[in-house]
């Protein structure tokens, strides 16, 4: 049995190499920029309108000869003589003949008479070529995580295509004769299937959407088959149970004949202690207790992360802060401690119903305090290393 920081560092020193991948620009959100990428264009490209007003060749007087009007996306060329004016709309070009924009609400215009209520400085309104981005310069850095701001700059560009950092296809293979599907009547002796869904739910909401579930009972030959089949179409696998040493756990078994490396298994911490973490050539197993909030407490702490470095993110295991405990707490434990908690004011609070099979208590908790074992009592204000979900 290893430590919470030995399992951090096998797993850090067994990461498989990134994948990199050409996608189309909407396809790359929340995916992580695998190159630098630099500005084929100015933007904007021209002498930009930035009001809806009148575009004015400047002279000493107040009053200008409207010629015409310039809307977005107009591309024909206004020559403009001292003392004329253009209408012209947001964004649209602002002819070179032109040194500034007024904008519609400080002027009265007559047909072809402007009255403006001021002299007009130089440049005013008026963004100039490249005001955002020059040509040739660094629009977004390797490293970048896309959102929806920067895929809009980039399209912006005229980019169509980008190389980001490939996120892994995952599988989640759920064991255990036990289980009754949600919706179905529910015998003696059985308990409805939450792991999947909650895994799957968990990965989507950290933006992992190649997700494939996979349902076995406990049976050796189905659950190798099912373990090779999502070993073949996946880079990382997720099982839910049966790694335990019981007479119906074949978890452990299957994925020995599969070849697959144990990197780990077993961590001096509660809840997860039976968590097992391998590898098959580039592909990582983690095989996740089937206890609920155990379960959920090891994809936080171990699979979450693993996903993040794989997915090209400069992220690490040790992915924990400090907070002040928001009560006095007596410590006694064999092992360490995930206890599931709520961080509210600045402040962290332990939340009752700790047990590895209970998941009221994690529907309502934004973080998990790290307790390292032993004895020993924590006073309210003390900081705690706290895991941020």
């Amino acid at each position: 049995m290893i430590s919470v920081q030995e399992a951090f560092s096998i797993l850090q020193n067994n990461l498989p190499t990134l994948q990199e991948v050409a996608y189309p620009l909407f396809q790359t959100r929340k995916h992580i920029l695998a190159q630098s990428l630099f500005s084929p264009i100015n933007m904007p490209p021209f002498r930009q309108s930035a009001m809806d007003g009148f575009a004015l060749c400047l002279h000493d007087a107040l009053v200008y000869e409207i010629i015409g009007e310039i809307k977005a996306g107009d591309s024909h060329l206004v020559e403009l003589l001292p003392g004329q004016a253009v209408k012209i709309f947001t964004g649209a070009a602002v002819p070179d003949t032109a040194q500034a924009v007024i904008q519609i609400e400080k002027v009265a215009a007559n047909g072809t008479q402007l009255l403006v209520d001021e002299l007009v400085k130089p440049d005013t309104n008026v963004r100039p070529i490249g005001e955002q981005i020059s040509a040739g310069d660094l629009a977004l850095e390797k490293g970048t995580l896309l959102n929806a701001a920067a895929i809009g700059f980039l399209a912006g560009l005229g980019f169509t295509a980008i190389t980001v950092y490939k996120k892994p296809k995952i599988g989640i293979v759920v064991t255990g004769n036990e289980l009754t599907k949600p919706g179905m009547p529910l015998e003696y002796g059985k308990v409805y299937e939450s792991n999947g869904i909650m895994l799957q739910s968990a990965l989507i909401d950290a933006f992992y959407d190649a997700v494939t579930l996979y349902e076995v009972n406990d049976d050796f030959e189905n659950t190798k088959n099912k373990l090779q089949e999502a070993l073949t179409t996946n880079e990382v696998v997720l099982v839910s149970g049966g790694i335990s040493v019981g007479d119906y756990d074949f978890v452990a078994r299957a994925l020995k004949e599969l070849h697959v490396e144990t990197l780990f298994y077993k961590i001096n911490q509660k809840p997860g202690k039976p968590l097992f973490a391998g590898k098959l050539n580039d592909k990582m197993v983690f095989a996740l207790p089937g206890n609920p909030a155990a379960c959920l407490t090891c994809f936080y702490v171990y699979v979450l992360p693993t996903l993040a470095i794989l997915s090209g993110a400069v992220a690490n295991y040790e992915q924990a802060v400090l907070l002040p405990l928001a009560h006095n707490y007596d410590v006694k434990n064999t092992r360490c401690q995930f206890l599931k908690a709520n961080i509210s004011n600045g402040e962290t609070q332990i939340l009752s119903h700790q047990n590895s099979s209970m998941l009221n208590s994690f529907s309502v908790s934004n973080g998990l305090i790290y307790m390292p074992h032993g004895h020993y009592e924590l006073k309210k204000g003390e900081m705690v290393k706290v895991y941020l979900l």
